[in-house]
């Protein structure tokens, strides 16, 4: 056999490929230019010449450079993709914990509320309380006097008993109310939007 006529096998065995990829690289074009058949041991073999060597060679080693590019490529994809979930994941987490951050602020929010009203139901509990008191000592203001006078000075005395007493009553009340307020204001929980500030 020439020098310049190679088989399959050969080929295939120079390149360091399998003999099948040999095959898929040789169309009928290439066939017609560069392959011939010659009997070797008394069987046809097909043989490529020098310059379809070259040509095997080139276009091979184009196949290896682009599949080593795209690998490169998929490796640096999959980094990407390894580092961008990973992002994605602590993303996630992130939003969990500021979730629960979220429903623990709306549980503050809704006690501070309830505390609101709460406190608002007193105040006004003590307005009507106050109100009643000032009407009770208005009524006993204008009751007439007895034309006798012994009579008036005895019911003028028994008068301003009562009304002192109502007085005293109506300061200790008004004592209560402001320690209320004060215990009130004390317990009174921190405006809802000073909660995020820190």
């Amino acid at each position: 056999m020439s020098e310049n006529l190679k088989t399959i096998k050969e080929l295939a065995d120079e390149l360091g490929v399998s003999k099948q990829t040999i095959r898929n690289k040789i169309d009928k074009d290439f066939r017609e230019k560069f392959v011939q058949t010659i009997k070797i041991k008394g069987n046809n073999t097909l043989v490529i010449n020098n310059a379809g060597y070259s040509l095997l060679k080139k276009t091979l080693q184009n196949d290896t450079a682009q599949t080593a590019k795209t690998l490169q490529n998929d490796t640096a994809q999959t980094k990407l993709i390894c580092f961008l979930e990973e992002q994605l994941d602590k993303k996630e987490q992130q939003l969990s914990v500021k979730d629960k951050q979220l429903e623990n602020k709306d549980t503050q929010i809704s006690q501070m509320q309830n505390l609101l009203d709460q406190q608002q139901r007193l105040a006004l509990q003590d307005k009507k309380l106050l109100e009643e008191y000032k009407a009770e000592i208005n009524d006993l203001k204008a009751l007439k006097m007895p034309p006798e006078e012994t009579e008036c000075k005895h019911l003028d005395n028994q008068y301003k008993d009562e009304v002192n007493a109502l007085k005293e009553k109506l300061e200790n009340l008004q004592e209560q109310i402001k320690d209320q307020k004060r215990i009130e204001e004390q317990e009174k929980p921190r405006k809802w939007w000073g909660l995020w500030r820190k």
